[in-house]
């Protein structure tokens, strides 16, 4: 089964807007331009894209999910939102550059991707990325490691961007509390 099958399959009797957007997008979703370009990059069902696009921002979503990328456009017509899907792979898409004003991106890891995703960013444009870890406490997420990211690697991946705010607490204290199995990244393309 392809990868695109696997997902429309998941995606089949889904809702739009049946969960939220990602942690870090709520945490730090006051420092969002009031306007200009933003990119929810392997979408899913649009949570982070419709936050966005609630917050003014023209809104693409990337997704290889058909049946995901064509709910989720059903839903901002309906609601008047600024958002379009498309069904992009992105693997064999690239990324235009200085294009974004925010590009968001959840639980969806392509190494290769990084440089193109920082060099889609406009000057002063900012990155929201969470992600899986290796460190788990848990089942949730991909079983498979590659999948998931080493202790502190989304800081290397992104290195060449000013951090405004980091989040992994691995495994150390209370693990039933705060954030686990998941790294969180806010970071800005220098002007």
């Amino acid at each position: 089964m392809s990868d695109a099958e696997k997902w429309n399959r998941r995606y089949l009797d889904a809702q739009v807007g049946a969960i939220p957007p990602v942690q870090v997008l709520r945490d730090y979703a006051h420092l969002l331009p009031n306007h200009g370009r933003a990119l929810d990059l392997a979408c899913g069902l649009g949570a982070n894209a419709l936050l966005l696009a609630a917050h003014g921002l023209d809104t693409l979503a990337w997704d290889i999910s058909a049946v995901a990328v064509d709910k989720l456009n059903t839903y901002a017509r309906t609601h008047g939102l600024p958002l379009h899907a498309e069904v992009r792979d992105l693997t064999q898409h690239g990324l235009p550059e200085h294009h974004f004003d925010v590009i968001v991106v959840s639980r969806y890891l392509e190494r290769s991707l990084c440089p193109a995703i920082q060099a889609a960013l406009k000057p002063g444009g900012l990155l929201y990325y969470q992600t899986w870890t290796r460190a788990q406490v848990d089942e949730h997420g991909p079983a498979n490691p590659a999948f998931r990211l080493a202790r502190n690697e989304l800081l290397h991946l992104f290195a060449e961007l000013d951090v405004l705010a980091y989040r992994e607490e691995d495994t150390v204290g209370e693990t039933a509390r705060g954030l686990r199995d998941e790294a969180y990244l806010v970071a800005q393309r220098p002007a």
